[in-house]
């Protein structure tokens, strides 16, 4: 249940950051931010 629940949580993070992201960069920095939250919410 939980693993679901981080996984919508990533997906979603995933989804905004494309939506706001304008370039290849700023694509790769939100990638590894919404990265770092998981690992957080893992930890």
């Amino acid at each position: 249940m939980t693993g679901k629940i981080l996984t919508l949580i990533a997906a979603t993070g995933l989804l905004a950051s494309l939506a706001a992201c304008n370039t290849v960069k700023g694509l790769g920095r939100d990638v590894e931010s919404v990265g770092r939250a998981g690992e957080r919410a893992i930890n």
